[in-house]
């Protein structure tokens, strides 16, 4: 089934798809919104500004697929595999990855607001830019990610891996990173006012124009 073949029958009114395999395949533009895709490869798929939204995903290959400008919306990735994915711009917001591979993917720009992420592997992941308003990232992996100028108001990074994080100018005012490991991480120019650092690893932190807890800004 090619995506001419996957479009025909999504305008027939299916959506589960009896398809396991679509590596390499070319989806781009694709309205598959609301599918059952549970377990499917899409290993080097290319879903450039595609409709995922409200698809079910959950233990889905996306390794190394092109997402850029997609829209998966309150879209079901739980363990999906998104390593090494290109997907700037994406619309992820209110979706659940709980337990993904996301490491060295590239998220810049994207929004991800509202998006569980619980015990999800994001080590190396690129994030320059993108909206985690109120994400909820409690006990993720994010090590040597790049975060600089990322949007996490609000955001629980409670327990969260943040060793050796970029954090240099993003706005973590109101977030929870309690219990968080920012061991080498930096904060220089980040906003953490109102920010909950209770229980945090803070060793060899680098913070330079920060924006402190309560309010103070260091030096």
């Amino acid at each position: 089934m090619d995506a001419s073949d996957l479009q025909a029958h999504y305008a027939a009114g299916e959506r589960r798809f009896d398809v396991s395999n679509l590596h390499n395949s070319d989806l781009s533009g694709i309205c598959l919104k609301g599918s059952d895709l549970s377990d499917i490869n899409l290993l080097n798929t290319k879903l450039i500004r595609a409709d995922l939204s409200y698809c079910n995903l959950s233990r889905a290959n996306l390794s190394r697929a092109i997402l850029s400008r997609a829209n998966l919306h309150q879209a079901l990735l739980s363990r999906a595999d998104l390593s090494g994915a290109i997907a700037s711009g994406v619309n992820l917001s209110g979706a659940i990855l709980s337990g993904s591979i996301l490491s060295g993917a590239i998220f810049v720009g994207a929004i991800l607001s509202g998006a569980d992420f619980y015990q999800a592997n994001l080590s190396a992941t690129l994030l320059r830019h993108a909206d985690l308003y109120h994400a909820f990232l409690d006990s993720a992996l994010l090590r040597l990610a790049d975060l600089s100028q990322a949007y996490l108001r609000e955001a629980n990074l409670s327990s969260a891996n943040l060793f050796a994080a970029n954090l240099s100018g993003a706005d973590l005012s109101g977030a929870d990173l309690s219990y968080a490991n920012l061991r080498s991480a930096d904060l220089s120019g980040a906003n953490l006012s109102y920010a909950n650092i209770a229980g945090a690893n803070l060793r060899h932190v680098l913070m330079c124009k920060t924006t402190l807890p309560d309010g103070n800004v260091s030096h």
